[in-house]
């Protein structure tokens, strides 16, 4: 898939990705530029601060509107540093360009609803902003994807997509679920989209920013985007997950960015080994469905049901043990043998 793009070009230095740092919610103006001028310090070039907050339930602190952007402006003006802000509504929009603001997000509600993007887009006809677009709540890549087409159709050639997670009803370890093969996919079927991680939403908690951003580098990430605020413990929203910039800026020392270097020799022959592999794997599952559409003829022929529960819990089982015993996850064993059943009963019916 093909999108006509402009590069970013986002400020940062040799030793860092681009990092936009800042607030979840712009509470104060004190707030903001102590913030501000702690993180330029450090050397970000990027401000970001939640101007409206669109919060799960009513009651709770929804930003401070338009009283908040002169402060951005002011962050600007002092640091020299670019700033971005979430959108949601045409509104929106008109206030956030009407005060300067250089960098424009559409947050996960927003771009799981089609009908609120499409405003959106309407409403950035001939503007010259960069917009980078979260993905939605639920994991549907195809929902993302629809909503970069829309921004994107509507002349916006600065795009970029922000991955901060899928949200899950299950208890776990991060507040919003990776799901790491989705942006790999987007990355994958729009190859020239900067793909940037939000590790804050994603872990939730400020001892998970570290190793999520060295976990986005890993895998070839263009950057991030993470909240930082001057007294993280007393912030008005989302407290738990942000860090200081002093903590911000020693994860950032840290992060090993990798190289995107040619292919060597080794690696080269590494994937023909995997490659070798996967012709065999895919060798042994056509012979194990065409056992499998024996057994429908057997069956069929005795008046058996197609699915034997009893048999595909043992299967589950011992697979899943086995697989612990050779070092993979039981519950990603699990879920190969789930897809595996899932095309065998196909072919059987």
């Amino acid at each position: 898939m093909e999108f006509d793009l402009q590069p970013l070009c986002f400020p940062s230095d040799n030793k860092r990705p681009f990092v936009i740092a800042g607030p979840c919610s712009a509470e104060t103006e004190e707030q903001v530029m102590t913030t501000a001028h702690q993180l330029a310090e450090k050397g970000c070039h990027m401000f970001r601060g939640g101007v409206w907050k669109p919060r799960t339930k009513p009651g709770g602190f929804e930003g401070q509107g338009e009283k908040a952007l002169p402060w951005m402006a002011r962050v600007k003006q002092e640091t020299g540093m670019l700033t971005a802000t979430e959108v949601a509504t045409p509104h929106h929009v008109e206030l956030a360009l009407k005060y300067g603001i250089d960098i424009l997000w559409i947050g996960a509600r927003t771009s799981a609803n089609p009908f609120a993007v499409q405003e959106l887009a309407d409403s950035l006809k001939g503007v010259d902003v960069p917009v980078l677009v979260k993905n939605p709540v639920s994991p549907d890549l195809e929902l993302w994807i629809g909503a970069l087409q829309r921004i994107h159709a509507a002349g916006i050639r600065r795009l970029g997509a922000i991955h901060r997670g899928f949200s899950s009803v299950d208890q776990k370890l991060y507040r919003n679920t990776p799901l790491w093969h989705i942006p790999i996919e987007l990355h994958r079927r729009i190859p020239n989209l900067p793909v940037v991680c939000d590790p804050s939403h994603i872990g939730g908690r400020r001892d998970l920013i570290a190793p999520l951003c060295q976990q986005a580098m890993d895998m070839g990430f263009d950057g991030l985007i993470v909240e930082s605020h001057c007294n993280p413990d007393e912030a008005w929203s989302d407290a738990k997950q942000q860090v200081t910039p002093d903590v911000l800026d020693f994860i950032l020392d840290r992060l090993v960015v990798r190289d995107n270097v040619e292919m060597t020799e080794s690696l080269a022959s590494m994937r023909k080994q995997i490659d070798d592999m996967d012709d065999h794997l895919m060798d042994l599952l056509t012979k194990r469905m065409r056992v499998s559409r024996e057994i429908a003829i057997y069956k069929k022929e005795h008046n058996m049901g197609v699915v034997q529960t009893a048999r595909y819990s043992e299967i589950l089982d011992k697979r899943g043990a086995q697989g612990s015993m050779c070092g993979m996850s039981a519950s990603f064993v699990r879920r190969v043998y789930e897809a595996i059943h899932e095309e065998s009963v196909r072919q059987q019916m």
